[in-house]
């Protein structure tokens, strides 16, 4: 029975793909978006007594005593 090369191997072979520029451009406004997003989220008032995490009105679920809802 042959092995199969794990992913890693397999990744390490493969030649590293060019983006376009298109490509390049899209990944730099995605990571300006989530810079500007992470500064603003620091600017925010800190929670006292929150249920901490992420913004639930944003990630779709709420949690109240254990209890998880979606809107």
């Amino acid at each position: 029975m042959t092995e199969q090369p794990s992913k890693t191997e397999t990744a390490e072979d493969e030649p590293q793909r060019t983006l376009t520029p298109e490509a390049q451009r899209a990944l730099a406004e995605a990571e300006a978006r989530r810079k500007a997003y992470r500064e603003a989220e620091a600017r925010l008032p800190k929670e006292i007594g929150g249920g901490g995490g992420k913004e639930p009105g944003r990630y779709g679920d709420w949690e109240v005593k254990g209890l998880t809802s979606d809107f």
